[in-house]
């Protein structure tokens, strides 16, 4: 198998540190914005109206932002990026719903965008409605591995949102945030 670059069809590349503009993160995080307001009240159904290559059109798309809210700890969109009913299996779950999901995930979102620390995405790979990607994080000083995950989301595009993920996460340094990093994502 030959190796490939992940991001060469994607607007931005987030498979390592420094990669991205100011400029091109400012877009991002307005994008973000935008798409979080596209979710319509019912999961729309696949057809000859909303097609799978549209949704990966739309995943395509989303990724980068996903990223960018990710790295500056915007709490605030990366709740918009779920569905309500979010159906979320992980080792600490399962959840159900954007409500239980939330409180728990605030504390992985402190750890892996505080100060001093990149989150990177090195694998994310497309089909349809599915987004498959691996995760790492260094600290970056020291170069330590904080954390680092693999997660499948289920997205039904920018009018669908995430309705289902699963995620195996590992985290090397801190379970738990503290306040004063819980402080810093916006919520």
């Amino acid at each position: 198998m030959t190796r490939q670059n992940y991001y060469k069809d994607l607007i931005a590349d987030y498979s390592r540190p420094g990669l991205v503009n100011d400029e091109l993160k400012a877009k991002l995080i307005q994008r973000s914005k935008e798409i979080g307001e596209l979710q319509e009240a019912e999961l729309p159904v696949i057809g000859p109206d909303y097609t799978l290559e549209q949704i990966e059109a739309e995943n395509r798309e989303f990724w980068p932002t996903h990223c960018e809210a990710l790295r500056q700890g915007r709490g605030d969109l990366l709740t918009k990026e779920y569905r309500p009913d979010l159906v979320y299996h992980c080792q600490d779950g399962p959840y159900f719903g954007i409500k239980q999901q939330a409180e728990r995930e605030k504390h992985w979102w402190a750890i892996i965008a505080q100060p001093g620390v990149t989150m990177t995405w090195p694998i994310v790979q497309f089909w349809g409605e599915f987004t498959h990607f691996e995760w790492i994080c260094f600290d970056d000083i020291t170069g330590e591995q904080i954390a680092k995950g693999s997660v499948c989301w289920v997205r039904r595009g920018h009018r669908g949102g995430c309705y289902y993920k699963s995620e195996q996460l590992t985290f090397t340094r801190d379970v738990f945030a503290s306040e004063q990093l819980l402080k810093l994502i916006n919520t």
